[in-house]
């Protein structure tokens, strides 16, 4: 944060006294060659705030050093989640601690640690701001006395209340000082702000169509969109831990043509029994619990348990926050349960939806409008197969075709092949009236695929060009870019291909990893940089050094994406 200096410094009453420091050891004496957990506890006064951990541009983070000379040393430091803080004289949000926070470290003592007492010093380096002013960078001294004993000795643990509590996220830290209920209701609030951004909207109509045809009272109803959302939050809350406690993206799943392959037969599968070419019927054990045709309530929680694949790689930014979180705690449990309820409230909305679709069975003709819309619905899932393998089409011009070519079929068969309501006049209209509207949609589409509008020109990922633009004093974009993933797509149609970014662009070496498709040495880059998930869009300046504050990752408009390149651009005179 740039140093910004109160006009009157002597009203401050003490600078040393807006951050103080604890240590928290776990026993009171520590045996040679063990490990052995720690805490430091930062009070920062109220009104204040700290850096986080993570250089940004100009801004003086919140660092641990400690002396060299010593053979006990401490590993592994765990910040908690920063805020988000936004000030006045700061053109972007800072990350930041405040009020009090934990820092959790291992303190390693090898087998040849002398016994007896041993002072182990450090210090703490951080700036303290305020809304509207900074203090100049200070250091908290650390002097921990630490008593080692042999293998083997008899030891205590101790402060265990603290450290039960730390790892159970109840203590006060970063954001989630309002204890475990403050941060689900935070989570759940997350979910429902989900349902803005355009990885939602594709599943809007599949579940009008699922549950628009439904003959049955409102209690079945209630159950099978309650069903859905079970369905939605469970396959969301175990992608979601396996993401984070694994370090690796959802989407990632999904890249492998095996995998995709498969998922499109089982669309299509399940397509041909919509269209009434067969029934799903469950072992007889299963009968009486649940319907024996895919529509039942089994079908309802599969179907739910399927969207949350579609829906689980592109949630947006809030996931990056918590993936983060689930993987500082470690804590499987506490992370179903935290990306379970950021499902409830990503699929609240949808449950809504499909409880309220049932009405149109009791439209005019309603047996002809549910198997209508059943049939509908087979078009739907064989439009979902053709788009989790169109990535695999080497050509653009393919893809375009594929994603045509359903709509296409899907038109000629509902609009004028299908002799369902043969004998009711007003449905035979409807459904040509349905054909035109999608045939005209699907020229619509082709028209646009086929225009191509100028756009970044992106290289393939490679080490060296790096290097070689460091050396020419080039700055460089890195873009981590996936098809499966909504936003990225919507920044390439509607950012990267805007005049004015495109013409800057050419100052840039510009570079991209397409996740689409595993790379080589995926993991380690991703690794490198602290990849979570995609978008994200790094910025290197002249010297080759990544400003971290100017970072992307989410779906940003073209004026937010135009103030970063132009940071890294010389002023003209």
């Amino acid at each position: 944060m740039i140093l910004v200096l109160a006009k009157t410094l002597f009203a401050f009453p003490s600078w040393a006294a807006t951050v103080k420091v604890d240590v928290i050891q776990s026993q009171d004496r520590y045996e040679a060659g063990k490990d052995y957990p720690l805490l430091f506890r930062l009070s920062i006064a109220d009104k204040w705030y700290i850096h986080g951990p993570a250089k940004e541009g100009d801004l003086i983070p919140t660092e641990f050093a400690f002396a060299e000379q010593s053979r006990i040393r401490i590993k592994d430091l765990l910040f908690p989640m920063t805020e988000n803080k936004k000030f006045d004289y700061l053109s972007e949000t800072v990350a930041l601690f405040s009020g009090e926070i934990f820092v959790k470290g291992t303190v390693v003592f090898p087998q040849d640690t002398p016994h007896g007492e041993h002072v182990f010093k450090g210090k703490i380096s951080y700036q303290a701001c305020s809304a509207s002013s900074c203090l100049p960078p200070g250091n908290l001294p650390l002097s921990v006395t630490l008593r080692v004993v042999p293998p083997g000795s008899a030891t205590k643990a101790v402060n265990q209340e603290t450290f039960l509590a730390y790892e159970k996220g109840i203590t006060t830290s970063g954001g989630f000082g309002g204890g475990l209920l403050l941060t689900l209701l935070g989570f759940f609030l997350g979910g429902l702000a989900l349902n803005l951004t355009p990885c939602i909207y594709p599943l809007i109509p599949i579940t009008v169509s699922y549950f628009g045809g439904r003959d049955q009272g409102r209690g079945a109803t209630a159950i099978h969109a309650f069903l859905y959302l079970v369905g939605l939050a469970v396959m969301n809350s175990i992608l979601g831990v396996w993401a984070s406690l694994s370090g690796r993206m959802v989407g990632s799943a999904l890249q492998h043509p095996v995998v995709l392959i498969f998922m499109a037969c089982l669309f299509i599968a399940f397509a041909t029994s919509s269209f009434g070419l067969w029934e799903l019927r469950l072992p007889a054990g299963l009968t009486r619990a649940a319907s024996t045709r895919f529509s039942g309530y089994f079908g309802t929680l599969f179907m739910g348990l399927t969207l949350g694949i579609i829906a689980a790689p592109c949630l947006g930014p809030f996931i990056l926050g918590l993936l983060t979180y689930v993987a500082q705690k470690g804590d499987p449990i506490m992370g179903f349960l935290s990306f379970f309820t950021l499902s409830i409230g990503l699929g609240l909305p949808l449950a809504v939806l499909a409880f309220f679709s049932g009405a149109v069975s009791r439209l005019p003709f309603s047996g002809d409008w549910m198997l209508w819309i059943r049939k509908f619905m087979g078009w739907i899932l064989i439009a979902m197969a053709a788009y989790m393998i169109h990535f695999l089409l080497p050509e653009e011009w393919g893809r375009s075709s594929l994603m045509a070519l359903v709509p296409l079929a899907a038109a000629v068969h509902l609009g004028w092949l299908d002799r369902t309501g043969a004998g009711h006049r007003r449905f035979r209209i409807f459904k040509k009236v349905f054909g035109v509207c999608v045939l005209a949609g699907v020229f619509v589409f082709l028209g646009v695929a086929t225009q191509k509008a100028e756009a970044i020109s992106w290289v393939s990922y490679e080490e060296p060009l790096l290097a070689l633009a460091a050396r020419e004093k080039k700055p460089v974009i890195v873009d981590f870019y996936a098809d499966w993933c909504g936003p990225c797509r919507a920044l390439d149609s509607k950012v990267f291909t805007d005049p004015e970014i495109v013409d800057l662009s050419r100052q840039f070496l510009t570079v991209r990893l397409d996740l689409t498709r595993r790379q080589p040495h995926q993991d380690a880059i991703l690794h490198r940089y602290g990849i979570k998930g995609v978008p994200t869009l790094l910025f290197f300046d002249t010297q080759g050094k990544e400003v971290t504050s100017l970072r992307v990752e989410e779906y940003m408009d073209k004026k937010e994406i135009l103030q970063r390149m132009k940071k890294l651009l010389p002023k003209a005179p």
